[in-house]
């Protein structure tokens, strides 16, 4: 995998196909590839270049263990680009990676042309602190839930009841799932970035064109989160995938990856 320097740290990024490029940055915990299965197949085709980013605090990427703030990850996504001279250019951002797209389109508007803004939040709610202070307590205990547990508390969390009620689609995930658990002191740097002051009317500032896409079913960052910041960025466009949870891109790839293309072209 090649390493930029960025930032003042290393950034750990792949790149694929020709053409346009696109960036595109994963949310709390995961690594980049998390994009290979079906949203990189879909754009290259499309006829772009995808950039796929390791944020700061997954691996190969710096851990960054004196912690880091979503300015420094808004940062890291301008570093990329300006390393790899691909500004202006298209983002694409999810769940955390969302929200420090976000930020990117505050503060360093000239290297994005448009940007697409998945399962993404303007504001924490009851919720949202609820859950990030329980992981923070799980990380911190030292204490790792057993795989097959861990695996059924994701799926209950990240996806959507016709996914759940999918006997043969289930078992497929809850294999992965149990198969990829993750040790929740590893993502300890990230935990808590999304418990952001309400940004909304900041947002009324960025000015470039954005669609922001929410998730039905999405337990994590419920839609009308999703629906708030895209009432607040001037000019967005909203769509609403139906029947997925907060892995709507892994779950109902086709419609995501032709929303993103379908806006992508205009």
């Amino acid at each position: 995998m090649p390493i930029a320097r960025a930032n003042g740290v290393e950034l750990g990024y792949d790149e694929y196909g020709t053409g346009e490029p696109i960036v595109m940055v994963t949310g709390t915990g995961a690594p980049g590839r998390m994009w290979r299965t079906h949203q990189v197949p879909a754009l290259t085709a499309a006829g772009h270049r995808v950039i796929t980013l390791d944020n700061r605090g997954i691996p190969p990427s710096d851990p960054c263990p004196e912690g880091f703030t979503l300015d420094d990850m808004a940062a890291d996504i301008a570093g990329l680009i300006e390393y790899l001279d691909a500004g202006p250019c298209r983002v694409v951002g999810y769940s955390l990676g969302a929200i420090a797209v976000q930020e990117l389109l505050l503060a360093r508007p000239g290297l994005v042309r448009q940007a697409v803004l998945m399962a993404t939040s303007g504001r924490s709610d009851t919720l949202t602190a609820a859950m990030t202070a329980a992981d923070r307590d799980l990380g911190d205990s030292g204490g790792t839930l057993p795989p097959r547990y861990a695996a059924y508390v994701q799926a209950l969390q990240n996806l959507s009841p016709h996914t759940l009620n999918d006997e043969e689609r289930l078992r497929d995930w809850l294999a992965v799932f149990e198969l990829s658990a993750a040790d929740p002191s590893s993502a300890r740097g990230l935990l808590g970035l999304q418990l952001i002051p309400d940004r909304r009317h900041a947002y009324r500032r960025i000015s470039r064109p954005c669609l922001v896409i929410g998730f039905q079913d999405d337990l994590v960052v419920r839609p009308h989160l999703s629906r708030e910041v895209a009432r607040s960025i001037p000019g967005s466009v909203y769509a609403e995938i139906p029947g997925c949870g907060h892995y709507g891109y892994l779950e109902k790839p086709g419609a995501v990856n032709s929303a993103i293309i379908d806006f992508f072209t205009t």
